[in-house]
């Protein structure tokens, strides 16, 4: 099995991109994809769920409200009497108290704790509905919020759907919102997905590096096109015992493959390969890379650059660049015949491996 190095760059930049915003439930590529194919069927069936729920709340609310009346009904009568009770048992204690026989100073005294009695038990009697209404207080005040809350639902059951699906439909809408945001990266991690599973298949001689990017602290001048690369970003780089592979993917519809609009990959991949034909150059010079010499001279390392399209490619043929699909990559890497002993591609994929590590 080809042996393989970095995650996929269109991929690092989607799961940054959703756990930059607390999105974390995904588990892959396809699970981020079904989530938008299915938005609008989430969304009735988050519809569909509080419509539900609202009717299940409007039942328990009526059995709710049933229930208290019951229990406000009993708690009333209990309350009340307790309060007569409280009223008899002065009354029985102010008749107790006249029909005491004492002396004066006892009699002051009787006179006044009747007084008090009296006073109680009038108060009792002024305040009886009051104070059975302050007992029944809370239960009185749950009945009565219940009640407002079944009118509502029953009186503006459309809103009360609305209201209750309010969060997490706003927090489905906020998802799709976000996954748009990156969805030229979702398609584009899934072309490469289909790259690298097709790459696996190749034996252990062949070195796989996803997302290969370096910067430049001293800009590379390309004469040809008058442009000072600051820095390279290439899908992958397939290290064999021919040469070295320089791989874009492009997950395009036929309508993207026209837009005039985009950048062309055929213009980016000669810029990479120009950046690291010089890397290459500079490497040899050095006498980093110990191939073994040739009595005519000193070896290249061959680069080859191709774009791999998904979907559809262009007929026509582009300068130093080959355009294959997908069912055409294998065959096409396996027609180049090898120069590379395993040492000296191992040595070629250790100093591309190692160029990955400074980012």
């Amino acid at each position: 099995m080809c042996k393989i190095y970095n995650t996929i760059g269109s991929l690092s930049t989607v799961k940054a991109h959703l756990l930059h915003h607390n999105i974390n439930e995904f588990n892959s590529l396809n699970e981020v994809i079904n989530f938008q194919k299915n938005f609008t069927s989430n969304r009735l069936q988050i519809i569909s769920n509080q419509e539900h729920l609202i009717e299940v709340e409007k039942n328990r609310l009526a059995l709710d409200i049933s229930q208290l009346d019951n229990s406000i009904g009993a708690q009333k009568i209990e309350i009340e009497n307790i309060i007569r009770n409280e009223i008899e048992k002065l009354e029985q204690d102010l008749r107790d108290l006249v029909l005491k026989q004492s002396n004066l100073i006892q009699r002051l005294f009787n006179y006044l704790k009747a007084w008090s009695f009296k006073k109680k038990i009038q108060l009792k009697k002024n305040h009886f509905d009051s104070n059975v209404n302050y007992s029944l207080r809370e239960l009185v005040r749950t009945h009565a919020d219940k009640k407002d809350r079944y009118q509502y639902i029953v009186s503006h059951r459309t809103e009360a759907i609305a209201e209750s699906g309010l969060l997490p439909l706003r927090e489905l809408d906020r998802k799709k919102r976000i996954i748009d945001e990156v969805n030229n990266s979702i398609y584009g991690a899934l072309g490469e997905q289909k790259v690298v599973k097709e790459l696996e298949n190749l034996s252990d001689e062949y070195f796989l590096i996803n997302d290969f990017c370096l910067s430049f602290p001293k800009p590379i001048y390309n004469r040809q096109e008058n442009d000072y690369i600051k820095s390279i970003q290439i899908d992958h780089v397939l290290i064999t015992n021919s040469g070295v592979f320089l791989i874009e993917t492009k997950n395009w519809s036929d309508k993207t493959l026209n837009n005039l609009n985009l950048r062309s990959p055929v213009d980016q991949i000669r810029r990479t390969s120009f950046a690291v034909f010089k890397i290459l150059a500079d490497q040899f010079a050095n006498t980093g890379l110990n191939l073994n010499q040739h009595h005519w001279g000193k070896r290249k390392v061959p680069i080859r650059n191709l774009i791999v399209l998904i979907n559809s490619k262009p007929k026509e043929e582009f300068q130093y660049v080959k355009i294959l699909t997908l069912d055409e990559l294998i065959g096409y890497i396996k027609y180049f015949k090898p120069t590379f002993s395993m040492g000296e591609t191992q040595d070629i994929a250790d100093f591309f491996i190692r160029l990955t590590d400074r980012k």
